[in-house]
C-alpha cells in the first residue's frame, strides 16, 4: 500500500505544480474564458483554461515512471498505455486550438474522434464482456479484415467506439460548474482503485493507474473548485471522460461499475440531447438545461449542487464494490428511473412556468 500512496503523493504534487504554472502560462498566451453576458456563464473574471493538461502531464508522467520501475507494463501493456496517451495527446492539441480560436462543433468533433479510433488501432478494448444473467458475451464473433492494418472486431470496436465517444462527451457537457467534472472522474477512478484490490477482481496494475490518475485529478482540483483559478478547457473535459473510460475497458470491461458513478450525468446528457431537439435547437449550443444549472437556478448553492452530484455518485459508486453483476443490472435500471422521475419533474417546472409568464 505504501507504494501506491507515494506514486499518488508524486501525481498530486506533480499536478499541483503544473495546473499553477499553466494558469501564468495561460494568462501570457491569452488562452482564457472571459466572462460574457449569456446566462451559462457566471464567472466574472477572466480565467485561464488548459488547466486539463495538468492532469494529463503529471498522469502520464508518473504512469512512465511507474512503468519502468516495473510497477505497471505486465499485466496493462505497453502497448495500451501508449494508445491511451497518444489518444489523450490528440484531444489535448484541439483542447488547446479549441480554447484559444473557438472552434466550430463540426471540427472540435474531430479530436474526440481521433482520440477514439487510436484506441481501436491500438488494439485496446474488451473482446468479451460480462452477461449479468450469468456467463459471458462473446463480442468478437465477426472479423474484418482491413488489410495490413490487421482485423477491425465488429462487436468489440462498435462498444468501444461508441463507449469513449459517450464518456468524453459526458465529461464535456458536465463541465459547468467548478470542480464538478474533475470531482465525478475523480470518485469513479476511486470506485475503480478500491474495485481492483479486492480479491475477486484483484488488479494490482490497475489500482496503481487509478490512484495515479485520482491524485492528478485532486492535484488539478485544488485550484479548480469553486471558486475556480483555472478551468479545464475543452481538452481537458474530454480527456477525463476519455481517460476514465479507457479505464473501465483495459480493467476488464467494468463498464457497468463506471455508469454507476457517471450515470446521472450521462443520462442527463441524453435528456438535454432530447429537449434541444424538441425545442428545434442544436444539440452543439450551449444552454441551462443540465441538470447542475437547473439545481442552480432552483437555489441551490453553487457548492451545494457539487456536493450533491458528488454524494449521489459516491453512492452509487460504492454500491458496485458489494452488487453482483445482475444487481448492478437493478441499480442501473433504478438509476434511469430516478433520472426519468427528475425530467418529467423539471418538465413540469417549465410549463407551469410558461404557463404562469403567458397569463400576465
Amino acid at each position: 500500500m505504501s507504494t501506491y500512496i507515494g506514486f499518488f503523493i508524486l501525481s498530486f504534487v506533480l499536478s499541483f505544480i503544473i495546473t499553477f504554472l499553466l494558469m501564468l502560462l495561460m494568462r501570457r498566451l491569452d488562452i482564457v474564458d472571459r466572462p460574457r453576458t449569456e446566462q451559462r456563464k457566471k464567472h466574472k473574471k477572466v480565467i485561464p483554461l488548459g488547466g486539463g493538461m495538468a492532469i494529463f502531464l503529471s498522469f502520464f508522467l508518473v504512469l512512465l515512471l511507474t512503468y519502468y520501475d516495473g510497477e505497471v507494463g505486465a499485466l496493462i501493456s505497453g502497448r495500451s498505455l501508449i494508445g491511451m496517451g497518444l489518444g489523450g495527446a490528440f484531444l489535448m492539441l484541439g483542447g488547446v486550438i479549441d480554447d484559444k480560436y473557438s472552434l466550430s462543433p463540426q471540427y472540435q468533433f474531430i479530436f474526440p474522434v481521433l482520440a477514439a479510433i487510436t484506441i481501436l488501432a491500438f488494439g485496446i478494448g474488451p473482446h468479451r464482456v460480462t452477461n449479468p444473467f450469468g456467463g459471458m458475451i462473446d463480442l468478437s464473433a465477426v472479423e474484418i479484415s482491413v488489410g495490413n492494418i490487421g482485423n477491425l472486431v465488429l462487436f468489440a470496436d462498435f462498444l468501444v467506439f461508441f463507449w469513449l465517444m459517450g464518456m468524453m462527451f459526458t465529461t464535456k457537457f458536465l463541465d459547468g460548474l467548478d470542480g464538478l467534472a474533475a470531482g465525478m472522474v475523480c470518485i469513479g477512478a476511486l470506485v475503480l482503485f478500491f474495485l481492483s484490490r479486492q480479491a475477486a477482481w484483484f488488479q494490482p496494475e490497475m489500482s496503481m493507474i487509478s490512484i495515479i490518475f485520482v491524485g492528478a485529478i485532486l492535484g488539478f482540483l485544488f485550484w479548480n473548485f469553486h471558486p475556480a483559478k483555472i478551468f479545464l478547457g475543452e481538452g481537458g473535459s474530454l480527456f477525463l471522460g476519455f481517460l476514465l473510460g479507457c479505464m473501465a475497458i483495459i480493467s476488464g470491461g467494468k463498464i457497468a461499475t463506471t455508469l454507476l458513478v457517471m450515470g446521472i450525468p450521462a443520462l442527463d446528457v441524453f435528456r438535454v440531447i432530447i429537449r434541444r431537439m424538441q425545442k428545434r435547437k442544436s444539440i452543439f449550443v450551449g444552454d441551462r438545461e443540465h441538470l447542475h444549472f437547473l439545481l442552480v437556478d432552483m437555489g441551490l448553492g453553487h457548492r451545494q449542487t457539487v456536493y450533491l452530484l458528488y454524494g449521489i455518485s459516491l453512492l452509487f459508486g460504492m454500491s458496485a464494490l458489494f452488487l453482483q453483476s445482475h444487481q448492478k443490472l437493478v441499480a442501473l435500471i433504478l438509476l434511469f428511473i430516478l433520472m426519468l422521475l427528475v425530467g418529467v419533474w423539471f418538465s413540469a417546472k417549465e410549463r407551469q412556468k410558461n404557463d404562469i409568464q403567458g397569463g400576465t
